[in-house]
């Protein structure tokens, strides 16, 4: 497995790996994830012919920690940032999964110049986002619980069960084994485990999740303010898994992601199966998506809310 180098954006070291030749695209992993998530899709996207840039958020991966919550607007900056510090100036597809759809999303409206075009995957969805603790709490409680976990051992002798176990739950397809690509080169083999230990045995991840959470109906509210004043500019497909069962859950999570795609004007597009983690269940149609997207782009066409088959 790769690991790339660090970047300093905004005054913390920033991992960030480069990779492949042609039109930029940034991957922006969710909540507790690391830059080998984007494994198989990367290696398709190289295979044909684009730069594929993925980074670590502060307190994941191999970056630095968290020095303060996250925002939607800083998170698009940090993206804006990094490419600077990469000297890309030119226009990015950018695509954020989970939590980090938001930022994805955030960018392609303050930078839209710089954004070539957007794709989220099973990104979060908040129509009414609301808390009933101030942020302000929220943030100090996160601190204090990362704290005592770290304090109490729990990172170095549970961190990479939790990983597995979380991926696990959170797929179709098993553990961290990518499926068998359907073409193309090989999609790569599970993390490599002494980088899953060195991310996920630290309180620093852990830290970094439990802060970058405890602002997360914040952020969705930042993002639907966006929404009314950064119309977006950009092709943008909503990508969303579905395990193909007919649960209420399920189907729920279905209507709210094809809603989504209405309120954007994106493509509509189903993964199935899949579960959250798409990015490791069907890594060929999270690429495609990508790539089709960035055609769109240059083509100018298209529609609103439309279904993949």
């Amino acid at each position: 497995m790769t690991t790339g180098r660090f970047v300093r954006v905004d005054g913390v070291p920033l991992h960030v790996l480069v990779e492949g030749g042609g039109p930029p695209v940034v991957l922006s992993a969710g909540l507790a994830m690391a830059w080998f998530d984007w494994d198989p899709v990367a290696a398709l996207l190289v295979a044909q012919g684009r730069t594929v840039i993925r980074f670590d958020r502060p307190g994941h991966g191999l970056s630095a920690p968290a020095t303060a919550p996250s925002t939607a607007a800083g998170e698009a900056r940090r993206i804006a940032g990094l490419l600077d510090a990469l000297g890309l100036t030119g226009p990015v597809t950018v695509a954020g999964h989970s939590i980090a759809g938001f930022h994805a999303e955030a960018f392609a409206r303050l930078y839209p110049g710089r954004t070539a075009a957007l794709v989220l995957v099973d990104t979060s969805i908040e129509e009414e986002p609301r808390s009933v603790l101030p942020a302000a709490v929220r943030t100090g409680a996160a601190r204090v619980f990362g704290r005592a976990l770290t304090a109490a051992g729990l990172p170095a002798a549970l961190g990479p069960l939790a990983r597995r176990a979380a991926v696990r739950a959170s797929r179709t397809g098993g553990g961290d084994r990518p499926p068998p690509p359907a073409g193309g080169p090989p999609a790569g083999g599970p993390p490599a485990a002494d980088l899953v230990r060195r991310c996920y045995r630290t309180g620093r991840v852990w830290r970094g999740a439990l802060l970058e959470n405890s602002r997360y109906p914040d952020t969705a509210a930042e993002v639907l303010a966006l929404r009314t004043g950064r119309p977006l500019a950009v092709p943008a497909t909503v990508l969303t898994g579905y395990d193909g069962s007919a649960g209420r859950r399920a189907l729920r999570w279905l209507a709210r992601q094809a809603e989504l795609a209405d309120r954007l004007g994106a493509r509509f597009e189903v993964a199935e199966p899949a579960g959250h983690l798409v990015m490791l269940d069907r890594p060929d149609q999270v690429a495609r998506a990508v790539l089709d997207a960035a055609v769109r782009r240059s083509s100018c066409s298209y529609g609103r809310g439309q279904r993949l088959a």
